[in-house]
């Protein structure tokens, strides 16, 4: 007996978040000035905002600004190969 396909589990909202914001990043305007806005959106969890902050804190050559309207700012720069 044949099997159903079945679906992928959905994406937990820390995943959605994560792919919003790369595309944010990998996007060709934000590539040429090495910035980003990151938006924050009304539905969005603090738990997943929180995370990705300590993520980018991590993160070496990576400046997070915070604006005054609750958005991200990410600014980063790429290392010269020696």
């Amino acid at each position: 007996m044949a099997k159903k396909p079945t679906s992928p589990p959905p994406l937990t909202s820390y995943a959605l978040l994560g792919m919003r914001l790369q595309r944010a990043i990998n996007s060709p305007g934000a590539q040429r000035s090495k910035a980003a806005l990151l938006e924050c959106l009304p539905g969005d969890l603090d738990e997943d905002w929180n995370e990705v902050l300590e993520q980018l804190g991590e993160t070496d050559n990576v400046t997070v600004a915070h604006r005054d309207d609750g958005h991200l700012q990410i600014f980063w720069t790429v290392p010269d190969d020696d």
